[in-house]
């Protein structure tokens, strides 16, 4: 609450507290001499309000040495007895961390939708520079055969071998889109197989133990799969590892998911603060099945994933 000269004659706890004021020394003091590097337009807008308008902002910027603050406020004129405006009312809430949350969101967003393009450029390399052609020179010995059909019986096992191994891939392929088995197999017996399926075709030892024995409603089934997949992915990209270990446990209070390897490591603080997706994909996927992201890494010394997710969460009805 302000006079005509814009001194203070009222303040309340919360505003005090949002600027780490005392209030015994504010009243009395010009509200410009508090705050210095008070915008010029906001100056504007109190003599506005002096003069008997009422005004408001759901948020604005101020940009304060100390860094950026956004603010919610709302003047308003007040009348003393005689009904001669005796100053201002400013009610003003400090938004600066609802900002700030919006904005983390927003770039949670933006890294999630250039991780899809991503996945999508891959799949369209893996399409176009693998299957496509090596369908494409089975096409040409096809036709090879046709010319010479004496050699068939001879090439006809290998050019069988190749059909199977193009499947396989596609398959492959197909389940890394759309993990399919989850759907029929159940969460957990689905995430065993594939991690199965994925070790043979990356030459790599990976053991998976489980004592989760109750249905996992699909949405956590398909994200816990998620973070799986990510995980053992940058295991054959980045760790060098040969052998990895998967626990899909529970216990009184949560389901964890722990996937540990004993190869390179790398420097965590320094990869969160990097441009890579994966590790923001999974916590994003972490955070929104309500349980919490842990990775214990460092150069030359393994990585180790856990997350547990609260039954509340997990677990079906």
């Amino acid at each position: 609450m302000f006079d005509r000269d814009m001194r203070y004659l009222q303040v309340s706890d919360r505003w005090c507290a949002d600027y780490s004021i005392d209030s015994s020394r504010v009243l009395g003091r010009s509200h410009y001499e508090l705050f210095p590097d008070m915008p010029h337009r906001w100056k504007e807008m109190h003599r506005h309000g002096l003069e008997g308008e009422t005004m408001r902002a759901d948020e604005d910027r101020w940009d304060r040495e100390a860094g950026t603050k956004w603010v919610r406020w709302e003047i308003r004129p007040w009348w003393n007895l005689d009904k001669i405006r005796g100053g201002i009312l400013i009610f003003a809430e400090d938004i600066t961390h609802c900002k700030e949350m919006e904005k983390a969101l927003s770039d949670v967003a933006r890294t999630l939708v250039e991780a899809q393009e991503k996945e999508r450029a891959r799949i369209a390399r893996e399409l176009h520079d693998d299957i496509n052609q090596r369908l494409a020179l089975l096409s040409l010995e096809v036709e090879q055969l046709q010319v010479n059909p004496s050699e068939i019986e001879l090439r006809g096992q290998e050019l069988r071998k190749r059909i199977g191994e193009i499947s396989i891939d596609v398959q492959a392929l197909a389940t890394d889109l759309h993990p399919s088995k989850l759907e029929y197999l159940g969460a957990v017996a689905g995430m065993k197989s594939w991690t199965k399926e994925f070790a043979q075709r990356q030459k790599l030892e990976i053991e998976f133990t489980t004592d989760v024995r109750s249905p996992l409603p699909p949405e956590i089934g398909v994200s816990l799969f998620r973070v799986l997949q990510e995980a053992l992915q940058n295991t054959v990209k980045h760790s060098g590892a040969k052998r990895v270990e998967v626990q899909l446990r529970e216990d009184s209070e949560a389901l964890h998911l722990i996937v540990t390897d004993s190869g390179k490591g790398f420097d965590v603080e320094g990869a969160s603060r990097g441009r890579g997706l994966g590790l923001t994909s999974m916590r994003e996927r972490v955070r929104l099945m309500k349980g919490t992201f842990t990775i214990d890494s460092k150069p030359n010394g393994g990585t180790a994933i856990e997350v547990p997710v609260p039954f509340e969460s997990a677990l079906s009805p």
